[in-house]
């Protein structure tokens, strides 16, 4: 690889805990092979507007990696080829612009683009690649569901502020002997609820994989009363699904994007138990709190692994590809491998069986 080579970097989707120190990682990486640097803003919205493009030099980005969020911004509505255009007559398009984005790209004599985001930004990348976009990806997603890495950076962030969560919820719940009902994120995988649920000794735990039936799991609320255990911590994945049922959801995402908004289940389930077994039943629903504040230190290390392995990858000329974690070591593998594709939980995996020996139902 020459020097003086332009490095591209953008971060999109929802923000996790640890994008900065991947952004650190790259800026510090590029720099000792003579590279330079520059901060697409809001995911690939930087490309169509460019005076949103940043230069990242080694003391903007030095010691950010304790710090939450993203100093590039990010966004989940950027899709350049599903654009969200108003008409002069005020109608809401969809167009692609994806063209304009490839021609900027060319334009600023970028040689490479470092996509930091999950499946959709990903997808997005790949696409980009296929119209001759030189593009490295790196996984980035607190629901931990991407394929091709055994997992990424925010995710263990996100669990820990669950499972403080629930550690904080049993000592009120107890003291009213109430059923404590607590959603957490993650889409359509369960990887977050059963975690933070199995940590944090929760009592029941509901993940889209194993789809359960609301009798059940009264049925282990009431066996705990029987035994004296008047009060209850259940956990659900903001997808699960009730046998027969369909995930809750708010209704649509914004104009352009597929998928639905989810939540609402908690509630719902509070509502339902408390109808069904007459005890006090309260919903919590944690939401963002679990993408703010400082990564753990395990996300610090992995964001900054991640981000130095992009940069490996760029010298090597491997692109197409994302970085992922294969314990012990750092690789890529070809994006067309991991978009589209959701890494869910094994319904057989040992932190079931784990969970199920030591009394905690899913509902089944």
């Amino acid at each position: 690889m020459k020097k003086g080579m332009r490095i591209a970097i953008n971060t999109g989707g929802g923000d996790a805990p640890g994008l900065n120190a991947v952004i650190e990682a790259v800026v510090l990486s590029a720099n000792k092979r003579g590279w330079d640097v520059y901060g697409i803003k809001n995911g690939y919205m930087g490309l169509l507007n460019t005076d949103k493009i940043i230069s990242l030099m080694p003391e903007t980005v030095r010691r950010i990696t304790n710090i939450g969020g993203t100093i590039l911004g990010t966004t989940n509505r950027g899709n350049p080829f599903q654009m969200p255009i108003t008409n002069v007559a005020g109608e809401t398009e969809i167009r692609d612009v994806s063209d304009r984005v490839v021609e900027n790209f060319r334009r600023l004599h970028f040689d490479c683009l470092i996509a930091v985001g999950g499946d959709g930004s990903l997808s997005i990348a790949y696409d980009f690649y296929k119209k001759g976009v030189p593009v490295v990806g790196v996984p980035k997603t607190i629901d931990n569901d991407l394929c091709g890495t055994v997992i990424t950076f925010g995710f263990d962030t996100a669990v820990s502020i669950a499972t403080e969560a629930l550690d904080r919820l049993h000592s009120t719940a107890k003291s009213h002997e109430r059923v404590m009902v607590v959603e957490v994120m993650g889409r359509n995988a369960g990887w977050i609820a059963l975690n933070s649920g199995v940590s944090g000794a929760a009592d029941v735990i509901l993940i889209p994989e194993i789809p359960f039936d609301i009798s059940r799991v009264c049925e282990h609320i009431m066996e705990r009363e029987l035994r004296g255990q008047r009060y209850s911590i259940v956990v659900v994945a903001e997808g699960a699904v009730s046998r027969g049922g369909m995930a809750i959801h708010k209704g649509k995402g914004e104009v352009g994007r597929q998928d639905i908004l989810l939540g609402g289940i908690a509630e719902r389930l509070a509502s339902e138990i408390s109808a069904r077994t007459g005890k006090d039943t309260r919903s919590i629903v944690l939401g963002h709190l679990q993408r703010g504040g400082s990564p753990t230190t395990f996300d610090r290390l992995l964001a900054l692994r991640f981000g130095a392995a992009a940069v490996r990858t760029i010298e090597e000329g491997r692109f197409g590809t994302m970085v992922s974690l294969d314990p012990p070591e750092m690789r890529s593998i070809p994006l067309d491998e991991v978009v589209g594709k959701t890494k869910k939980v094994s319904v057989d995996c040992d932190t079931i069986k784990t969970a199920r020996e030591i009394g905690i139902s899913f509902g089944d």
